[in-house]
Order: C-alpha cells, then sequence, then structure tokens
C-alpha cells in the first residue's frame, strides 16, 4: 500500500487534503513574496527625496550658527550645502531664513580643533595640522515637523604649514573650504538618498 503526501503540507494524504487547494496556496505565497521584494527594495529615482515631502519645492538655507570662536567657518558650510542643493536638487534654495519657504534647513558648528600632526626636528615646530569640525543639521517642514536631523557630523583634513615667512601661505581656510564641501555633498546625500 502506497503512502501519499500531500504536496502542500507533506504530511500524509489524510482525507480532505486538497492539492487544487494547496496549489493556490502557493501562488499567492509566491505571488507575495515577489511583491514584496519588488516594493521593498529601496529603488528609487536620482533626486527624488525619501525625507523630503514633494509638496516641499523651496528650502531656506540661513547661515549657520556657531558655537566656536573660529572665522567663518559657519559661512563656508552654509555655502557648500546651498551649492550641492542648487547643483543636485530642483528645489528653489533660499539664503536666508523666510517664512515663504516650504522647509528650512538649520545647521550648527558645535566644535572645531586644530590638533597638530608632525613636528619639524630642525625648527622644533608643528609642521602640519589636523582641522576636526563637529556640525549638527535640522531640516523641518513649514508646520514645524522635523523631516531630517544629524545631531553630530564630524569631518577632518590635515594641512601642512610653511616655516618659511616669505613664502607663507595660511592653509587652514582651504582646509576648511574642502571640508565644507565633503560635508555638503555627505548632508544632501543623506537627506535626498538614504533609505
Amino acid at each position: 500500500m502506497r503512502n501519499l503526501m500531500c504536496p502542500f503540507t507533506g504530511l500524509p494524504d489524510w482525507p480532505g487534503c486538497d492539492n487544487k487547494g494547496n496549489s493556490m496556496k502557493r501562488l499567492l505565497a509566491l505571488s507575495f513574496l515577489v511583491s514584496t521584494l519588488l516594493t521593498g527594495c529601496g529603488y528609487h529615482t536620482t533626486g527624488s527625496a525619501t525625507h523630503i515631502p514633494a509638496n516641499v519645492r523651496t528650502l531656506a538655507v540661513p547661515i549657520f550658527s556657531t558655537r566656536t570662536q573660529a572665522y567663518h567657518t559657519e559661512m563656508a558650510f552654509t555655502q557648500g550645502v546651498i551649492r550641492e542643493l542648487n547643483t543636485r536638487t530642483r528645489y528653489r534654495v533660499l539664503n536666508s531664513d523666510t517664512p515663504d519657504a516650504d522647509a528650512t534647513l538649520r545647521g550648527t558648528i558645535l566644535t572645531q580643533t586644530i590638533t597638530p600632526l608632525t613636528y619639524d626636528a630642525n625648527s622644533s615646530q608643528s609642521s602640519s595640522y589636523l582641522v576636526s569640525v563637529t556640525a549638527s543639521v535640522l531640516l523641518t517642514a513649514h508646520d514645524g515637523s522635523v523631516l531630517y536631523r544629524n545631531d553630530a557630523i564630524t569631518f577632518r583634513e590635515q594641512y601642512q604649514s610653511t616655516q618659511d615667512v616669505n613664502t607663507f601661505i595660511q592653509e587652514g581656510s582651504p582646509a576648511i573650504s574642502r571640508m565644507s564641501r565633503d560635508f555638503a555633498q555627505m548632508v544632501v546625500s543623506d537627506m535626498l538618498e538614504s533609505f
């Protein structure tokens, strides 16, 4: 005597094992799995925002505030973010705090430190430095709801110092400029493309 198995459950063919019903269950389970995979993969088109609602067309980016004594770092970071938004998005970007904007991106320079990295043995002075900047950003909608937030973004940049007074170039400002570009790219990418 042959023991038949129900194809869906794997149990012996008991009375009431309905092969047609089990085929339908398998087809429904497969359809559910395929639809879940296709809709949950995180695919989106370039320039679409996952954090920013579709009704946002105007972004205000006022000058970042600062809690440091550093000179113009907040300006470089603000300008970097505005440039990146203008380059990568279709939003109308305003560089002031205005109630007319659909959303406002505010930033704060939290810390800025300069640390000596290497020393010149001949002069006993530092020959390279590491600049570290930590900032926070907050994107809020016109109604005050938070669309995006990152409370601690840290960037570092190394620069060389020149001991020769005749050829002295202050490298700290270009280091901040390079850092501001990297910061802006990261913030805008995170706002627009994170899953």
